[in-house]
């Protein structure tokens, strides 16, 4: 750990008010601007929640370093949740009850959807929750601002993208515990194009085996299986039924992550993944490059992927809708809150628009790895 990522992170020990929290310190500014994030630190899906904070962390020191380091300063305060959603949602209100000017980069999408009651309440702005989960992403959630494109949009580019293959013995995977809003969508996008699926498998995110699983689908005879799940259960049931010679594809939404990614390369395995940011191996698109720089700088943990660049893109949206509501003359509650629904930002080739409604972006891309492991298109 550097020097710089250690100054990030003092002042957890006088957290304890606040149950373990641990966030950044910045001495003798003209001011500071606190928004609060809940994330799977730690359980199974530790490594994305790292990876988002790592992001914000990122984009928070650099705009924090803008203007000779005379303009405001910005501070994340992370609570964990081990990706448990009622801790999310105790996490949030402690987050609120402590100031907050808004929480960013929940990594729980159940559990986001779990905090709409509190949010409204409060009108404390929910920003990029790293997650397309349907039901924050209704028009009675303000003020909520999802950055990033919804599973609607990541479910229909697959859906298109198998039928215009001809593939037409579908199977799918989704986790049990999932909203009804994505199952929802789901549903509607297969509908949509005439496609039900031959097999429709519901997980338990925690489960330590996922064989029983496999082997069914494996018995359907798929040409291709979508996993609407985190990246265990997907990485787990692509290896079962690859090491049975299953011949199909595999469609996996943005839920996987980097984790998932990492893992297909890793093993030389196949699979195309739906992204909602720009690919990390795109340097040339300057968002990219800058969140590359960024990470450096504070010697984050993470490394360059798609999942801290989500992160890193939410906390770049924060900052704009700051800047925005201090040059019009202040940071209050109101002011924020019409500073984000009016966000028209280029973030370096990756546009946000809030005007009219609560979608940022709308940005999908599919990510194909070969059987050989390769990133191919």
């Amino acid at each position: 750990m550097t020097m710089n990522r250690r100054n990030l992170m003092l002042g957890a020990a006088s957290a304890a008010g606040l149950g373990g929290l641990a966030f950044p310190v910045f001495a003798n500014t003209p001011q500071v601007i606190k928004f609060g994030q809940s994330a799977s630190l730690t359980g199974g899906q530790a490594e994305y929640g790292k990876n988002v904070r790592d992001g914000i962390l990122a984009a928070f020191a650099a705009a924090s370093r803008a203007d000779n380091g005379n303009g405001p300063r910005f501070e994340l305060l992370t609570m964990d949740d081990g990706g448990v959603k009622d801790r999310c949602a105790k996490n949030v209100v402690t987050l609120i009850d402590s100031g907050v000017s808004a929480v960013v980069g929940l990594t729980s999408g159940a559990g986001a959807e779990a905090c709409m009651q509190v949010v409204q309440e409060s009108q404390v702005p929910l920003i990029g929750t790293a997650s397309g989960n349907m039901g924050i992403r209704q028009a009675k959630t303000q003020p909520v601002f999802n950055v990033r494109a919804g599973y609607d949009l990541e479910y229909r580019r697959m859906v298109n993208y198998a039928k215009d293959f001809g593939m037409s013995r579908l199977g799918v995977v989704y986790l049990k515990d999932t909203s009804k809003a994505n199952m929802d969508a789901l549903t509607q996008s297969l509908a949509q194009l005439s496609v039900a699926p031959k097999e429709s498998i519901g997980v338990d995110r925690n489960d330590k085996s996922f064989d029983t699983v496999a082997d069914a689908l494996l018995a359907a005879k798929l040409d291709c299986v979508l996993f609407a799940t985190n990246s265990a259960p997907a990485a787990a049931i692509i290896d079962r039924m690859m090491a049975s010679r299953y011949a199909g594809l595999f469609y996996a939404s943005s839920f996987g992550g980097q984790s998932l990614l990492d893992t297909l390369i890793e093993r030389k395995q196949s699979c195309i993944m739906s992204a909602v940011v720009p690919r990390p191996s795109a340097s040339r698109v300057s968002v990219v490059s800058r969140c590359a720089q960024d990470l450096a700088a504070i010697g984050a943990e993470s490394k360059m992927g798609i999942t801290t660049l989500e992160g890193y893109i939410a906390g770049r949206t924060a900052v704009e809708a700051v800047r925005s509501a201090m040059g019009r003359g202040g940071l209050g509650k109101g002011r924020f809150k019409e500073s984000l629904a009016g966000l028209r930002a280029d973030l370096g080739g990756y546009k946000i628009d809030f005007a009219g409604t609560m979608q940022g972006s709308q940005y999908v891309d599919l990510i194909a790895i070969d059987r050989f492991g390769r990133l191919v298109g």
